[in-house]
C-alpha cells in the first residue's frame, strides 16, 4: 500500500481537499446521468462505486476524525449504500499509512531517541494503519510489541473537520442544525478523547484488568515507559481480525465461544462497570490460533451516566411495554419524545419506539438467542427504512433521544453485527462471575 509522506494539517488545506472531491463527485454524477441519456437501464451502482472511491481516498489522505466518521457510517448498513460501507470499513485498519520519516520525527518529538535507539527491532513500514493512527511490530529482550503512533495533526483538526461535515449530516439526518449540535458535542468530545493516548493507556490498564478474569478472552499488556501522548506500547497478538477469521470458516463451537465472550465482555461493562468499549467493529478484536479473543484499542469509551443508565436499560426489560404510564416517562425523560410535540406527534413516535425497543431488545428477551438469523437483522433494517421514510418523522426536524444514546446504540449495533458475522449463539443472561465482581 502506499505511503503518505505527509498530511494535510491546517484547515485551508483539508477544506481545499474536501471541496476538490465535491467536484469530483459533481463530474460523477454527471457522467451518470449523461449516461442515461442513452442508457435508461444504467443503475446507481457504478456510481455509488466511484464516488465511494473518491470519497474514500480523500477521507484516507485527511486521516483524523473525517476518516473516523466515514468509518461509524459504514457500521450503519442503512445509512449508506454497499459501495460505501465496503470502501468506509478499510478505515477500521486498512488506510494508507504514513512514511517512515513520519515516524522518526513522532519518536524524536516526545523520546527524543529513534525507534532502533529504543527498540531491539522495528518494522519500517506499517502493519496496520487506521483512523487516528498506525501500527507498527516491535520486538524488546525477546517480547513481540505493538506500537501504536498517532498521525500528525489530528487532535487539532477535530473541531474543524466536525464543521466542515455538519453541512452534510444536516441534510443526511434531516434534523435542525440546533439539535445537530447537541449530538455534535458529544461526538466532538469523544473524538478528542480518542487522541487523548494518556487517557487510553490509563483506561486500557484498567478496563483490562477489571474484565481480564472472564474466560476466552485475552489482554494486552501495556507499557507506560514506552507510552507518551502520540504513542502506545503494548503486547502484540498474534491472529486473525475478527472478519479474517471468519472467511476461514470455523466450526460453529468456535463461533458460539467467541461470541460468548464478546456478549459477556460487554454485558459486565455496561451494567457492572458503566463505561463501555465504544468502538466494536472487527479491526478492534483479534482471534487467536488458540481460540481466545484478543481485545484492542480502548480509545473510545463511553462512560455512563447512572441517570442514564437507570432509564435506559429499563427499556430493555420485556415488561416495560405494559407499564405504559412508566414507559411514557422514560420517553420523555430520554428526549424520544418532548413535550412541545404536538399529541399526533406525541402518539406516533410513542408507538415507533414501542415498535423498536420491542425488536431490539429481542435477545435480552430469551435466555438464548441465535444472532445468524438474518431474518432478525433483516427486519431491523426494514423497519429503520420505513421510519426514516415517514413523511411524519422526515418533517419533524427534531433530534430524538439523549445524546448518551449516541455512543451506546452504536456499541449494541456493532455488537449485534459481530455476532451476526460470527453466526454466533449465545447465552443472554447476566454474567455472573464472582470472581470478575471481585476483581472489579
Amino acid at each position: 500500500m502506499k505511503e503518505q509522506s505527509k498530511i494535510p494539517v491546517s484547515k485551508v488545506q483539508r477544506a481545499s481537499r474536501v471541496l476538490q472531491t465535491g467536484v469530483k463527485v459533481g463530474g460523477n454524477y454527471l457522467k451518470h446521468y449523461g449516461k442515461t441519456v442513452f442508457y435508461k437501464e444504467v443503475n446507481k451502482s457504478n456510481l455509488h462505486e466511484e464516488n465511494a472511491e473518491d470519497i474514500y481516498n480523500t477521507l484516507s489522505e485527511l486521516k483524523g476524525s473525517a476518516l473516523k466518521v466515514a468509518q461509524m457510517m459504514s457500521m450503519d448498513k442503512n445509512m449508506l449504500p454497499k459501495a460505501y460501507q465496503n470502501k468506509f470499513a478499510m478505515g477500521q485498519y486498512c488506510a494508507p499509512p504514513l512514511s517512515y520519516p513520519l515516524v522518526i520525527k513522532t519518536f524524536k518529538k516526545y523520546f527524543g531517541k529513534e525507534p532502533d535507539q529504543i527498540f531491539d527491532t522495528f518494522t519500517k513500514s506499517a502493519i496496520n494503519a487506521a483512523s487516528i493512527g498506525q501500527v507498527h511490530q516491535a520486538t524488546l529482550n525477546g517480547r513481540k510489541l505493538a506500537v501504536r503512533i498517532q498521525y500528525p495533526g489530528v487532535a487539532d483538526s477535530v473541531r474543524s473537520d466536525l464543521k466542515m461535515i455538519r453541512p452534510f449530516a444536516v441534510r443526511l439526518l434531516n434534523i435542525s442544525k440546533k439539535d445537530l449540535d447537541h449530538y455534535m458535542e458529544e461526538v466532538e468530545s469523544k473524538l478528542l478523547e480518542e487522541t487523548d493516548y494518556e487517557l487510553e493507556l490509563q483506561r486500557s490498564i484498567e478496563l483490562s484488568a477489571s474484565c481480564s478474569p472472564f474466560d476466552n478472552m485475552v489482554f494486552p499488556a501495556y507499557y507506560p515507559r514506552y507510552s507518551d501522548k502520540k504513542i502506545i506500547t503494548m503486547d502484540w497478538l498474534d491472529g486473525l481480525h475478527l472478519s479474517e477469521f471468519v472467511q476461514t470458516s470455523p466450526n460453529q463451537v468456535l463461533r458460539d465461544q467467541l461470541g460468548q465472550a464478546l456478549w459477556d465482555f460487554y454485558d459486565y461493562q455496561i451494567y457492572d462497570l458503566k463505561q463501555v468499549h465504544a468502538d466494536p467493529h472487527p479491526g478492534n478484536f483479534i482471534v487467536q490460533p488458540g481460540g481466545k479473543l484478543g481485545i484492542l484499542d480502548f480509545g473510545c469509551v463511553k462512560v455512563i451516566p447512572e441517570e442514564f443508565h437507570s432509564k435506559y436499560f429499563r427499556l430493555l426489560n420485556k415488561d416495560i411495554i405494559s407499564r405504559e404510564a412508566e414507559l411514557e416517562q422514560i420517553f420523555y425523560d430520554l428526549q424520544f419524545v418532548y413535550p412541545e410535540d404536538t399529541p399526533e406527534e406525541k402518539s406516533l413516535f410513542i408507538r415507533l419506539y414501542k415498535q423498536l425497543i420491542q425488536l431490539l431488545g429481542k435477545p435480552f428477551h430469551m435466555r438464548e438467542f441465535d444472532f445468524s438469523n438474518d431474518q432478525y437483522f433483516q427486519s431491523i433494517y426494514r423497519m429503520s427504512e420505513q421510519i426514516s421514510n415517514m413523511e411524519e418523522v422526515r418533517n419533524s426536524k427534531k433530534g430524538r433521544g439523549s445524546k448518551h444514546s449516541i455512543y451506546i446504540n452504536r456499541t449494541y449495533f456493532g455488537l449485534y453485527n459481530l455476532l451476526n458475522q460470527l453466526g454466533a449463539t449465545v447465552k443472554t443472561r447476566r454474567a455472573k462471575l464472582s470472581n470478575v465482581a471481585q476483581c472489579a
